[in-house]
């Protein structure tokens, strides 16, 4: 009694991820994912300078395939959280999955600039967005404990296939040309389908047949052996249908849950990290450039990107692992505060870099300080919102973020065709990225902590808080008895079973009254049990 059905549009009980098992499975599912949606946009610029020969169009055109397909991938969140509450995770990662690879290979046939816009930019862009988001969310549900060691392995699948798919699609521009090299890394997408098969929900399946061979264990236990026994039990389910007629009628199911806009943890987050994309992804895409200016070779200055790349192999794991440390894991906000500062202080230090040793230097730190903002961002977030609001939270954050990409970049690339001078765009992108940090921090701890101290323990109410178990008991006697007298069949094994029913509030009733009403404390919003009313709430108000 008590338990949520989710047919009558009731959420149900949250299943306990399991912390592996299959889970791992999944976590090489998100891994590849994460790989594929990071790296393809950058990985298809190795095919440019064909592109340019073949359409005759200039660097700028070739380069708007990347941004539509990194704006696809950020500015669709809210269409993937709808169509991941409406269809679940399995069915559009395999829509998304099917998208992508048909993108690639129709652009493999395209006769102008503008047919790639719409395949291999505004295609395949949305059919990664539709394997990134819900890959997250299905690695969320399947690790709480150990969450962060698989946000951060699954993170690493960026640097990885990054360091993989640049040399691979120059290996096929040399064999096949830039069609041939479309068409083989469009079916190389086809195994975002495979990763979306096997992200195998967490449904409510075995947990339905424990309880209905509990219930029919205990009803065989409350009546004597023999015939009566099916009697009893046939009983019990019309006692549940008779329950199930009075519940109230279905409710409309949320498509995207702008409530989480209430949590101040969630708008902190958001508009820290809105500050933190303007200055993040500037510095590695103008890394290269850079290098050259100051005079260093172009196959040097190639290397410094495969630097932070291998570095961010190792930094990613590594910060989930320390993240999940028990003494770390309630502070992880402040982890994240201290991976922007460090990453924002990077930038300035290495602002006056001259020669090639310090941009290696640079590099380093750069790979490592970026690592952990990889491993660390969505851990906070999933803490935040908890798993069953991560599928908007995440969603709307996105979309936040698409406008802070479509700003932050295109503006550095103006100021440094105004000014000439790198030194300012480092100066200024370490300074938004330290803002970032520092705002994060000061407003954990002031808005939320702070508050969280001041605000005073909930009182005690035995009266109210300790009759919620003996009232449903009491109910489900008279529903009992009710459902009896409808049928006009009083048999033995009902009375026997008002007899229980009516002995266990009693029992309830006795042992509230002793003990008196008190609310456990939860995680999230979810309401209190055993001798909490439904007004007995805790919010998110921390991370």
């Amino acid at each position: 009694m008590g338990r949520a059905d989710p047919e009558e549009g009731q959420l149900p009980a949250p299943v306990k991820p399991p912390d592996g098992g299959w889970g791992w499975i999944v976590l090489f599912g998100c891994f590849v994912i994460t790989g594929f949606s990071y790296a393809f946009p950058k990985a298809v610029s190795v095919y440019f300078k064909e592109l340019m020969k073949d359409f005759h169009v200039g660097y700028s055109d070739t380069a708007w395939i990347s941004s539509i397909m990194l704006a696809m991938l950020y500015g669709t969140g809210p269409v993937c959280s709808i169509m991941v509450n409406q269809f679940g995770c399995r069915p559009v990662m395999l829509i998304g999955g099917l998208l992508a690879s048909s993108g690639m290979i129709l652009a493999s046939f395209t006769t102008n600039i503008i047919e790639l816009y719409l395949t291999a930019g505004v295609l395949t862009g949305l059919g990664m967005a539709l394997n990134f988001q819900p890959s997250l969310i299905m690695l969320g549900t399947y690790f709480d404990k150990r969450r962060p060691l698989a946000n951060g392995l699954a993170a690493a699948g960026s640097p990885v296939f990054l360091s993989s798919l640049s040399p691979l699609g120059q290996v096929l521009l040399e064999k096949f040309g830039w069609r041939g090299g479309f068409l083989i890394m469009g079916g190389l997408l086809l195994n975002c389908c495979t990763c979306g098969a096997v992200m195998r929900p967490l449904d409510m399946g075995k947990k339905r047949k424990m309880e209905k061979a509990q219930d029919k264990y205990e009803a065989k236990e409350m009546l004597p052996i023999g015939g009566k026994s099916e009697e009893g039990i046939s009983t019990t389910d019309g006692t549940k249908k008779a329950k199930k007629a009075k519940k109230k009628p279905k409710k409309g199911k949320k498509l995207l849950d702008f409530s989480i806009f209430s949590n101040r943890g969630f708008i902190i987050y958001t508009i820290s990290k809105f500050i933190l994309v303007l200055g993040l992804f500037v510095p590695p895409i103008l890394l290269v450039n850079y290098a050259k200016d100051t005079g260093v070779p172009d196959t040097e200055a190639a290397f410094l990107l495969s630097i932070i790349g291998f570095i961010d192999i190792f930094a990613r794991p590594a910060c989930g692992m320390v993240a999940g440390l028990k003494w770390v894991r309630p502070h992880v906000a402040y982890l994240f505060s201290f991976a922007m500062l460090f990453n924002g202080l990077t930038d300035i230090c290495s602002a006056r870099a001259s020669n090639y040793t310090g941009l290696v230097i640079f590099c380093v730190f750069f790979g490592i300080s970026y690592g952990m903002v990889g491993a660390l961002q969505f851990e906070v977030l999933m803490a935040i919102v908890g798993s069953q609001k991560f599928s908007s939270a995440i969603g709307l954050v996105l979309l936040i973020e698409a406008f802070a990409v479509l700003i932050g970049p295109p503006s550095a690339g103006r100021l440094v065709d105004a000014l000439k001078n790198y030194e300012v765009i480092f100066y200024l992108a370490g300074s938004e990225v330290v803002l970032s940090a520092v705002f994060l921090a000061m407003a954990t701890y002031c808005c939320l902590n702070r508050g969280k101290k001041k605000e005073p323990p909930p009182e005690k109410n035995p009266s109210a808080g300790g009759g919620s178990d003996t009232e449903e008991a009491e109910s489900d006697v008279q529903e009992a008895e009710e459902h009896s007298s409808d049928n006009h069949q009083p048999t033995h094994s009902t009375d026997n079973a008002v007899v229980a029913a009516s002995e266990e509030a009693n029992h309830i009733s006795e042992e509230q009254s002793g003990e008196g009403g008190g609310c456990p404390e939860g995680d999230g919003a979810v309401l209190a049990r055993d001798g909490c009313n439904a007004d007995q709430t805790v919010e998110r108000d921390s991370f």
